[in-house]
């Protein structure tokens, strides 16, 4: 009599592992996390961290390449997130991330300082700009999300910049090409570490027509509760309403937003 199987399942079904692809999955996910929590890693170095065959982990890799959720550079042959998991990671944002906890913060400082509030994160070698409280005035700074802008001529890659770890700090400037956009934007290396280092001691970053001509920003650092800086959140605005002795009370403004956002994000370990 012909063994009748039912419907929906693989012949042959034996260990959890092996039903419906199951391990295969956990395999891909276990490559995103690594991935997620480093700078970029070798494919020995995820083999090796997993304790799984680097055959096997090329094939993960492989795919995960095909969909854009990882990608490697083609000079250092490591592995990073790719872009696709920031559409995956925007679904989660619309609902509890760090775009929705920042709104309220980031309306109460537009309210404060008549200006443009901003939030962003490090994006390769730019800001990815997430979300944007404009002001009612009629000229004002406009970044809507998805847009980048160049790290070395940012309020909030400044910023974040200046509180990213030296490993990560020399990789990122050893890759970046410091284009000028301006007279005032820092084009040489050791002039925006130097901007970097004051930008660490007085806890906010200042972009002084870096990358626009008329247009300032004031941005701080948003820290998670393992102490990195996960995001930067700026105010920017014209030069006749930003001026020299107002950007003293902005850049107050804006580091108590900045330390109040930091307060309703989790760690990332």
């Amino acid at each position: 009599m012909r063994e009748v199987r039912k419907r929906g399942r693989p012949k042959n079904v034996g260990t959890p592992d092996e039903a419906g692809g199951v391990k295969a999955l956990e395999r891909a996910l276990d490559v995103l996390d690594l991935l997620a929590a480093s700078n970029g890693l070798t494919l020995t170095e995820i083999a090796k961290a997993l304790g799984t065959a680097p055959s096997t982990i090329h094939r993960v890799l492989t795919t995960l390449d095909a969909r854009g959720v990882a990608e490697s550079d083609p000079i250092t042959q490591a592995w990073h997130i790719g872009p696709s998991a920031f559409r995956h990671g925007t679904a989660f944002m619309r609902r509890s991330s760090i775009v929705e906890r920042a709104r309220p913060i980031m309306r109460r400082l537009m309210e404060a300082t008549g200006e443009t509030a901003n939030l962003g994160i490090l994006n390769g070698d730019a800001v990815l700009f997430l979300s944007q409280v404009e002001t009612h005035e009629t000229i004002r700074a406009f970044f809507p999300p998805g847009t980048r802008s160049p790290f070395h001529a940012s309020g909030i890659g400044k910023a974040l910049l200046a509180h990213a770890k030296p490993d990560v700090l020399r990789q990122i400037l050893d890759d970046a090409v410091l284009s000028r956009f301006t007279d005032k934007t820092l084009t040489e290396r050791d002039a925006l570490l130097a901007d970097l280092e004051v930008t660490r001691t007085r806890g906010y970053s200042f972009d002084d027509e870096e990358r626009t001509l008329g247009m300032r920003c004031i941005a701080a650092p948003v820290y998670d509760l393992a102490g990195e800086a996960v995001a930067g959140i700026s105010v920017s605005g014209p030069m006749h309403r930003m001026t020299e002795d107002r950007c003293g009370k902005i850049a107050e403004a804006v580091m108590v937003a900045a330390q109040d956002l930091s307060l309703g994000i989790p760690s990332r370990s």
